[in-house]
């Protein structure tokens, strides 16, 4: 049970690590980009702070989940890039199914069924 537990982590830096790997489907982006793909999709109810946006990055490029490379941004600069890996496409799925058994649990308990 613990390690369960452990795997499950922190809820916040899970949701946003899935986040940014449901964001890369969409295709390769920076940063900046994934941030405010991540806003606008969820209509500015999540803010993404550079100080989780950047380490998340790293932790899931260090997990072979994304990877990255350098580019040219919209605005004519270099630009660190990131794709989503094959790994990192399984790992969503993963991840997704695991926020869908959470959000069905909790609605549970917020909206129990009538007796």
């Amino acid at each position: 049970m613990a390690k369960r537990k452990t795997a499950e982590g922190d809820m916040l830096q899970g949701t946003l690590d899935m986040l940014i790997l449901q964001t890369l489907v969409l295709g390769p982006a920076h940063g900046h980009s994934i941030a405010h793909a991540i806003e606008q999709r969820s209509e500015d109810i999540l803010q993404v702070e550079h100080g989780s946006l950047y380490p998340a990055l790293y932790r899931l490029e260090d997990r072979g989940w994304i990877a990255a490379f350098w580019g040219t941004s919209e605005n004519n600069r270099k630009a660190k890039y990131y794709r989503l890996t094959h790994a990192g496409r399984k790992q969503l799925a993963t991840e997704a199914s695991r926020w869908e058994r959470l959000v069905s649990g909790i609605s549970r308990i917020m909206r129990p069924a009538a007796e």
